[in-house]
């Protein structure tokens, strides 16, 4: 009878639900998925083969019913109220010990309530990310669950073979206690955000202050990810401008508005380093220029005022753009150093023991932000499991070192020709700011004791003092 069960069931059947359980029949699992809509139902057995064995059904206790015991059930559904209806409605259909994954975006601190809820019924629940897009479902994907360690024990032989591989290592480890997984993945975006700025930022300087056309732009990207900048966000970003618009048959790059959309995790990083707190401004600029993009007729009226025309830049063009790939690069790096503080920080914080190590690992491969570069952070980690800053790592430091006067180069040029770069010179006034063992916060905390008593302390003593300050 346990013969004709089924080894995985999905519920939520759009594009990333149906690749990612195709994956799992290519590698020998047979699966099940549950959907309302049929056509989604239908639309995966006619994506897979003759050899998978896959299910589809439009009733949920069907589904259930099919499943070898532990069930192991994934939501891929959007993140809030949802999740919290399909677990509802599941849980009278199962069996203690079974397990229940939310493979989506949740805020971190829902999976949490919903570990401990479900903890109380006996269902092991995990909270998982899951990076890589459509393809990376389909073809091995950046895997990051957390929480119930003896559900992970269940999952780790399926989820280590469809995972990314690198270096026949798999993509997928154990991210650590409580929603340790969709914390993760949270950063994961975060960082996201901050290279996907980064990434706009030069192409902006080298569009308007270059000069170069589409053309010469991916031949610039090409090349870069062809070398030390190698990753997926810049070999995407090549492609893209060799995409040709079926309407206009234009460059499509140049016909898509400038108005950036987001799903809220960039948010929720920005607003949890605030709670923690730790500094992460690259990540936060990130979040705030896709805000103001949306206020297109706003701008446009601004730039009519303000008479804003696109300024060439003077310099060596070869040379030049050398300086802003290492720009980039430096930028990046220091991107992935205040996300990978932050997760340091909060794994201290909510006792998460999240490994930084395993962390770095599993995103060289299947994930968004995978790159050449986590190479170098794996083996800083290696040195040091405790590392709370990446920067502090010698080889790091060194690379940086060899990249900002890059950085503070293409700053300065770029603000002179009004090409606003504030992802990059975030990133800069980080390092500096970090890098100084002397702020000029002394100045803030006498200012907050002259007007609000809140006090201080001193350079000289141990204490806490106030000031009756002569005004």
């Amino acid at each position: 009878m346990s013969n004709d069960l089924f080894d995985f069931g999905m519920i939520g059947l759009g594009t990333m639900g149906r690749n990612l359980l195709l994956n799992m029949a290519d590698h020998g699992f047979a699966v099940i998925g549950f959907d309302k809509d049929e056509t989604k139902g239908s639309a995966l057995l006619t994506e897979s083969s003759s050899t998978h064995h896959v299910k589809a059904v439009v009733s949920l206790s069907e589904m259930v019913q099919q499943l070898k015991t532990p069930r192991k059930i994934m939501m891929l559904v959007p993140a809030g109220k949802p999740v919290d209806d399909v677990i509802e409605s599941l849980l009278p259909l199962l069996d203690k010990e079974d397990i229940i994954i939310d493979g989506g975006n949740s805020f971190f601190n829902d999976t949490l309530r919903r570990t401990n809820y479900l903890q109380n019924k006996n269902v092991h629940f995990v909270g998982m990310g899951v990076s890589g897009g459509e393809k990376g479902a389909r073809f091995g994907p950046s895997i990051m669950p957390g929480g119930d360690i003896a559900a992970w024990n269940y999952l780790k032989p399926l989820l280590e073979a469809v995972s990314a591989k690198v270096n026949n290592e798999p993509c997928v480890a154990y991210m650590g206690k409580g929603a340790a997984g969709h914390y993760v993945k949270m950063v994961h975006n975060g960082i996201e955000y901050a290279i996907m700025q980064l990434i706009s930022e030069v192409y902006d300087v080298m569009k308007k202050g270059l000069q170069l056309n589409n053309q010469e732009l991916h031949e610039v990207f090409k090349h870069w990810n062809e070398n030390d900048l190698k990753s997926f966000l810049i070999e995407i970003t090549a492609a893209i401008f060799l995409q040709k618009d079926e309407l206009t048959k234009n460059d499509l790059v140049d016909v898509i508005l400038d108005k950036a959309g987001s799903k809220g995790t960039g948010k929720w990083t920005s607003q949890e380093a605030m709670n923690l707190p730790v500094s992460i401004p690259t990540i936060d600029i990130a979040v705030a220029f896709r805000d103001i993009s949306v206020y297109k007729e706003e701008r446009v009226a601004a730039a009519k005022i303000f008479g804003t025309k696109d300024q060439m830049i003077t310099a060596d063009k070869n040379n030049f753009i050398q300086q802003i790939g290492e720009a980039l690069q430096c930028a990046i790096i220091i991107s992935y150093a205040q996300g990978l503080s932050m997760l340091h920080k909060a794994s201290e914080i909510y006792q998460m023991d999240i490994p930084l190590d395993d962390v770095v690992k599993i995103w060289r491969g299947g994930c968004i932000i995978r790159s050449t570069l986590l190479e170098a952070f794996y083996e800083s980690y290696q040195k040091n499991k405790n590392l709370s800053n990446i920067l502090l790592d010698e080889i790091i430091a060194s690379l940086i070192e060899s990249k900002e006067k890059s950085l503070r180069t293409i700053i300065a040029k770029a603000m002179e020709s009004k090409i606003a770069v504030t992802g990059l010179m975030s990133a800069v006034g980080y390092l500096d700011a970090y890098t100084s063992d002397r702020m000029p916060t002394n100045l803030i905390q006498a200012q907050r004791d002259f007007f609000g008593a809140h006090t201080y302390q001193r350079i000289d003593k141990d204490g806490t003092f106030h000031t009756q300050w002569n005004n």
